[in-house]
């Protein structure tokens, strides 16, 4: 089986993050945790979608149609709401050519995917592409099925399991496998740094690297994600979440843009 070139960096779009020594390896895993629509799923969205590299993504929290409309709006720059109707009114065909040029990403929509289905489907990948994914993303680590968990400490210890689980599948098969995750009640809101503490279940040993996300929002519906690097074993880390590159979020198109805010 081909087993890609683990350490070679995937393609990224934020600079901000790299100025941090930030990378997304293959053969590594890291995590993004944020608060509910902090906008950790559409920074997922934007790695995914640039350089064209195979990808497969599971998401199990976003059905087909907001996927579609969203990626669609960040390959083209159009405006969410107006490819949305385009799509219901199934008047899509002018897009096709976009979405031709990413014929390699992969989406899983199951709500409850199993690690017997996540196999399944990494070796389907490789059946059809020659190959296995350069990048492979979970959203949310949550949402995989890994069987029945009891009180708050088997919670943690299966969630740490997965992290294993999952590190051990991007070191097999090249990928960089890219996990979303929540955060601690107290930091729910999004509106405050997130240090590592604050990753719930506090599952920090294991990733290569660890990002949370908070956002600064105005009265026009503008916002900016601030992408902290709580831990980074190949570069810089700053536990305390006070340290963030910070991202414009255009609310028409999804896209997020590197701003110097925060550095």
């Amino acid at each position: 089986m081909v087993k890609g070139a683990a350490g070679e960096p995937l393609p990224s779009p934020f600079q901000g993050l790299a100025r941090h020594d930030v990378e997304f390896r293959r053969g590594e895993f890291s995590l993004i945790a944020a608060g509910p629509g902090t906008g950790k799923s559409l920074f997922a969205l934007n790695l995914a979608l640039h350089g064209n590299i195979p990808v497969l993504y599971y998401s199990a929290d976003s059905n087909a149609a907001t996927q579609l409309t969203r990626a669609t709006a960040i390959l083209t720059g159009d405006h969410v709401r107006d490819v949305k109707k385009k799509l219901l009114a199934d008047e899509f065909g002018e897009y096709t050519a976009y979405l031709g040029k990413r014929w390699w990403l992969r989406f899983n929509y199951e709500a409850r995917p199993t690690l017997k289905t996540i196999e399944m489907d990494l070796r389907a990948y490789h059946e059809v592409f020659g190959m296995f994914p350069h990048l492979v993303v979970c959203d949310n680590i949550t949402n995989i099925d890994a069987g029945a968990v009891g009180d708050a400490e088997s919670f943690t210890f299966g969630l740490e399991s997965m992290c294993e689980y999952l590190s051990e599948m991007a070191r097999y098969t090249g990928a960089h496998v890219l996990a979303l995750h929540h955060v601690t009640g107290e930091y729910s809101d999004g509106l405050q740094p997130i240090p590592l503490s604050g990753v719930k279940g506090k599952i920090g040993r294991v990733p290569n690297v660890i990002l949370t996300i908070h956002k600064e929002t105005d009265e026009m519906d503008g916002a900016i994600l601030h992408v902290s690097p709580v831990k980074n074993r190949e570069g810089f880390a700053d536990p305390s979440g006070q340290t963030f590159s910070s991202y414009e979020f255009n609310s028409s198109n999804m896209q997020l843009t590197d701003v110097a805010v925060g550095l």
